[in-house]
């Protein structure tokens, strides 16, 4: 899998992956529904790239390494205390741990580049892949409260990782992700 540094073209693309309940119900309420038609260009426009320019915020899509003109989804990093990653996935690739893969090579950005001592990622309880997402990757929960979300407000989770935490967890992540690979290289 690939991750290319978020452009404004990109939202064409994105639109119509992004804009379905199912990617955003767990998704801070800051998102709005019904998602207008230039939510992803006006989001990229006015916050992605702007927060990028400045160094507050990394945005990458997402593409198979098979069809990089194509995106498949999406993931951030964000300097500050509450909340540091976020991603979403259009749902045919989901279950085949693509973003596992690209978790794992944002830690490594967050940790070893950029030199961050810890990663929190918040989640809604009942996004049961997300939460699948944290614990492959070694992360713990730090925090348990309520939170609104596109879907309502639900029962939420923070989800954290120090540095060392995911040094030594990594090589088995790694491990994970390309057994992972090789049994679905296998099944085609």
């Amino acid at each position: 899998m690939q991750l290319q540094p978020l452009r404004l073209e990109d939202a064409e693309q994105a639109q119509p992956l992004f804009a379905r309940w199912e990617i955003v119900q767990y998704l801070n309420s800051r998102v709005p529904w019904p998602f207008p038609d230039n939510g992803c260009f006006a989001f990229y426009r006015d916050s992605a790239l702007p927060a990028m320019a400045e160094g507050r915020e990394w945005h990458w899509t997402l593409r198979l390494n098979d069809a990089p003109d194509t995106i498949i989804g999406s993931i951030c990093l964000v300097k500050g205390d509450k909340t540091n990653r976020g991603f979403w996935l259009g749902t045919a690739w989901h279950g085949r741990g693509l973003m596992t893969e690209a978790v794992a090579a944002v830690n490594d950005f967050w940790f070893e580049v950029l030199g961050e001592p810890r990663l929190r990622a918040p989640k809604a309880i009942r996004n049961a892949e997300s939460r699948r997402i944290s614990e492959k990757t070694g992360m713990r929960v730090v925090e348990r409260m309520e939170d609104s979300y596109v879907g309502g407000v639900m029962f939420a989770e923070v989800w954290e990782q120090t540095a060392e935490e995911w040094r030594a967890c990594r090589g088995r992540v790694l491990e994970d992700i390309e057994r992972g690979i090789n049994r679905e290289e296998r099944a085609v």
